[in-house]
C-alpha cells in the first residue's frame, strides 16, 4: 500500500504571510490539526496546533504574527509513491504526528499518525471478524440455550 492511499488530500494550506490568528481560524474551520505553509506550490513548513500553543500562546506572540515566524521548518516529507513502511520509518525517526506528502515537487496531501492507526485497526478488524465468527461457530453447543458447567 502506498502513502497516497491513506493521505488526506487536498491539504489545507496557508501562505507564509498568513497571520497566526487567521491560520488558527482556518484550522478550526477545516477541523484539522495543522496547515501546510506554502507559496507558489513550494512547501515552506507546517504549522501545527502544538506550534500555536507552544510558540504563540505560551510566548505571548501577537496574533498578527506571520506563520513563517512560528512554523516548523524544514518539514520532513513523504512522496505519494512511498510505501507505508517508509511512512512508519519517518514517523519513528522524527517523532512528529503529521507529514506533508509531495507528488514530485507539488503538494499532494498530508499523512497523519492517526491515518496509520485507523488503517491498522481496520486491518485487525478485517482479520478478527472471520476468525471470531469461525471460533464461535466451532465452539457453539448448537441450537438451544447455552449451558455452563456447574461449579
Amino acid at each position: 500500500m502506498r502513502v497516497a492511499d491513506l493521505m488526506t488530500a487536498p491539504p489545507v494550506t496557508v501562505t507564509p504571510h498568513t497571520t497566526v490568528r487567521d491560520a488558527a481560524r482556518r484550522m478550526d474551520e477545516e477541523a484539522v490539526g495543522c496547515v501546510l505553509v506554502a507559496e507558489g506550490g513550494t512547501l515552506h513548513g507546517l504549522l501545527t496546533d502544538r506550534d500555536l500553543v507552544v510558540r504563540a500562546l505560551a510566548c505571548n506572540a501577537d496574533p498578527g504574527t506571520q506563520v513563517s515566524e512560528l512554523m516548523s521548518a524544514p518539514a520532513v516529507t513523504l512522496d505519494t509513491t512511498d510505501d507505508l513502511a517508509a511512512a512508519y520509518r519517518a514517523f519513528r525517526r522524527t517523532g512528529v504526528r503529521r507529514l506533508p506528502v509531495l507528488d514530485g515537487h507539488r503538494l499532494a496531501g498530508v499523512l497523519t499518525i492517526d491515518d496509520l492507526f485507523l488503517d491498522v485497526l481496520q486491518r485487525l478488524a478485517d482479520l478478527l471478524g472471520p476468525v471470531s465468527w469461525s471460533a464461535l461457530r466451532e465452539g457453539s453447543p448448537g441450537p438451544g440455550p447455552a449451558t455452563w458447567p456447574a461449579p
